[in-house]
């Protein structure tokens, strides 16, 4: 059985190592990568797009990556139960037309017993900004 510690119930120590992984996870924006930390069945809302298991998780993730270049993101605890994470996040990003975003939102995280998401809900919003705006580097 697969397996991606720290396992729930969380501790805020634990919460916060879970958090830090996820975000070195997506920085690395290599999608087989990332969709290891999803059960096989992990439901997903983003924005508007509803996902169902990582063979759709993964394409997802390769469509984002190629629209948002040079992605970089933070993510920082909200809260946290037994198996459940809730994240505040800001990620920067450029389109090929190089105009730049920076991305707001939050994310509810649920996890199975063997520490894999089994659900993300998603808020996302765009806020354009100036090259020299940007504050991940």
């Amino acid at each position: 059985m697969e397996t991606k510690p720290p396992l729930p119930p969380f501790t805020l120590e634990t919460a916060k190592v879970k958090i830090q992984a996820a975000e070195d996870a997506w920085n690395t924006r290599d999608p087989d990568r990332v969709s290891l930390a999803y059960t096989e069945d992990s439901q997903w809302r983003n924005r508007s797009e509803f996902l169902t298991g990582r063979d759709e998780i993964r394409a997802f993730l390769r469509r984002k990556w190629d629209k948002e270049l040079d992605y970089r993101l933070k993510k920082e605890l909200w809260s946290f139960t037994e198996n459940r994470i809730s994240v505040k996040f800001e990620y920067e990003w450029h389109d090929d037309s190089n105009h730049w975003y920076r991305s707001y939102g939050n994310e509810q995280w649920e996890f199975a017993e063997n520490g894999l998401m089994q659900r993300r809900e998603a808020s996302i919003n765009d806020l354009p900004i100036q090259e020299s705006e940007r504050k991940f580097r």
